[in-house]
């Protein structure tokens, strides 16, 4: 069993940045690779990124390719997400996944956790 807390949401102006976290509890982190999400209302939950279990591998949807940055500290059992050059279109709530197999998925049924999820908000 794997409980995920989210963090580090909140209102932010076109252009900014915040960084997420995902922590996690029990002593088996390191063997799931991550994987975040974004559900904004009335849609569906949406891909964002992926983090296999030793960090060395990261898979970004392209919506987010080269502004979002995903990373992990099995030390700390917790998977962050950075935000830069955040767009109003960014704004949904976000959720952190333990997910199934090595590498992750862009599929949310192939994550057996989630988190509560965080709201992130960015203004025009």
């Amino acid at each position: 069993q794997v409980q995920l807390v989210e963090s580090g949401g909140g209102l932010v102006q076109a252009g900014g940045s915040l960084r997420l976290s995902c922590t996690a509890s029990g002593r088996t982190f390191s063997s799931y690779p991550m994987g975040w999400f974004r559900q904004a209302p009335g849609k569906e939950r949406d891909f964002v990124g992926t983090i296999n279990w030793s960090g060395g591998r990261t898979r970004y949807a392209d919506s987010v390719k080269g502004r979002f940055t995903i990373s992990r500290d099995n030390a700390k059992n917790t998977v962050y997400l950075q935000m830069d050059s955040l767009k109003p279109e960014d704004t949904a709530v976000y959720y952190c996944g333990a997910g199934r197999g090595p590498y992750g998925s862009d599929r949310a049924y192939e994550y057996d956790y989630w988190g509560q999820g965080t709201q992130v908000t960015v203004s025009s």
